[in-house]
């Protein structure tokens, strides 16, 4: 019996579910294109507009660890009806912003409803769909996914040209009504037995997380309070270790430290956070390069990043391949030099350069990128039993979100800086702000292969782990 046979009794509920995954890859990837025309319209500079991205990613990334613990608690249908409703509620309060501020705080509502869409569509998936058959089914779903990239970026530009960047948000809205019909009637409602939710744990990390990503986004700031800044920051920190004490004598907590006893996944997600600092800037960095500092509309620029995306798409085939051949630790150390070496790369761009040689460098970037993606994922969860398996992949989820949030602010934060230094109202200044921006996130992703040398020598990827980390 085929996969598409096996599966037709789910079908209805897997289109749901794939239809939220598009839903939240579409908004993660659409608003990088509009950045400049909302600062134009909010009385922002371009430049600093980074907390538009950091604040859904980071609202994302600190509620992930609660929302399998709520499903269970309240059942899958009505958490996946509660996230539909707020993430388009967020999406009209984001159209409606009338300053950055308001625009900050929409995106952090969008963002609570953004947090529960894909972990609650996976747990019904995997409570639903038999055994044998969820690996079919997570591809199924997973698979519309891969188009929000695509279609993302351009999707943005071409409705800033044509009509407005509010239009970004209100497409959402029809969405969201009928993913909210479709919830009453497809998602079933599943619920679990459910152990005493770790709050000071959750606490601990929640703040920590969010105390670091603003910080190091504050700091980018014209602001005077650097020493409150640094107090946060510190703070943040503290707070990290704190639960790291907490979850080492805590009997459940959010995420147990037997998992780093595993050393690839140890390794894996360590290598994650600080190889994506990098490749969490570049999908904000691109789009005010190629407007603010090349002159690009807002269409032709959103189109740009389609070569980075086929490319990316393409080289996830070799990856399989290249592991059996090589191993983990090869692979990951050299692909990871060369996606540092890729991001710098963008610093040679200058206005007036062919348009072949753009579509060249976005493409090879695209390639290595997305090939570290996949290596990173399939290494990470690789060795995990059943019992961690849920735990892990939490940990990575929230660690992936993390380091979009930590890589646009830092991103923003060197950007602001060199450009305040050179003065950003010249075109030269201007492409010297990004020129030394991409140079330096390039060194810091450069930097993590010596993270991943540390792992063994291995070189098999099993199937299933392939699989379940596609979409990244």
């Amino acid at each position: 019996m085929t996969d598409s046979e096996t599966l037709r009794p789910y079908k209805p509920m897997l289109w749901l579910v794939a239809a939220a995954v598009f839903m939240q890859m579409l908004d993660t990837t659409i608003v990088n294109t509009a950045l400049p025309s909302m600062a134009a319209d909010l009385g922002q500079s371009p430049l600093r507009m980074q907390a538009v991205v950091v604040a859904y990613a980071l609202t994302v990334a600190t509620l992930i660890p609660a929302s399998g613990w709520l499903a269970d608690r309240f059942g899958t249908r009505r958490l996946f009806l509660i996230a539909i409703v707020v993430f388009t509620a967020g999406s009209l309060a984001c159209a409606l912003a009338q300053s950055l501020d308001t625009l900050v705080a929409a995106r952090v509502l969008q963002g609570v409803g953004g947090s529960m869409l894909l972990p609650v569509g996976r747990l019904a998936v995997l409570r639903s769909v038999p055994r044998q058959d969820f690996l079919a089914a997570m591809t199924f779903v997973t698979v519309p996914g891969l188009m929000g990239p695509l279609i993302g970026p351009s999707l943005g530009g071409w409705l800033v040209q044509v009509a407005s960047w509010h239009w970004i948000f209100l497409i959402n809205l029809p969405l969201g009504v009928l993913g909210a019909f479709a919830a009453l009637r497809l998602m079933p409602d599943l619920r679990a037995p459910v152990a005493r939710f770790d709050g000071v744990g959750y606490g601990l990390l929640a703040f920590g997380m969010i105390a670091v990503s603003v910080s190091v986004d504050a700091l980018a700031g014209e602001t005077p309070r650097r020493g409150a800044i640094v107090v946060l920051l510190v703070s943040g920190l503290a707070a990290l270790v704190a639960y790291w004490l907490h979850a080492a004598r805590a009997k459940a907590p959010l995420f147990p430290l037997a998992l780093f006893r595993v050393r690839t996944y140890a390794v894996g997600v360590i290598g994650n956070l600080f190889s994506r600092l990098g490749s969490g800037g570049m999908p904000y960095l691109i789009p005010l390069l190629l407007q603010v500092a090349l002159g690009y509309p807002p269409a032709q620029a959103g189109m740009m990043m389609i070569p980075v995306v086929l490319a990316g798409m393409s080289s996830k085939r070799i990856v399989v391949p290249l592991v059996h051949r090589f191993g983990y630790r090869n692979v990951l150390v050299v692909n990871t030099v060369l996606t540092g070496a890729a991001m710098a790369s963008f610093g040679l761009i200058v206005p007036g350069q062919p348009l072949w040689l753009l579509i060249v460098q976005f493409a090879c970037f695209g390639a290595v990128n997305s090939l570290q993606f996949t290596a990173m994922n399939t290494l990470t969860l690789r060795d995990l039993g059943g019992e961690q398996a849920s735990a892990g992949n939490s940990l990575l989820s929230m660690v992936m979100m993390l380091a979009m949030s930590l890589g646009v602010a830092t991103a923003g934060g060197l950007l602001a800086a060199f450009s305040t230094d050179a003065g950003a109202d010249a075109a030269e200044p201007v492409v010297a702000a990004f020129r030394w921006t991409f140079i330096c996130i390039g060194a810091v992703t450069a930097a993590s292969a010596a993270i991943f040398a540390q792992v063994g020598n291995t070189r098999r990827i099993p199937d299933q782990v392939v699989e379940t980390t596609e979409q990244r």
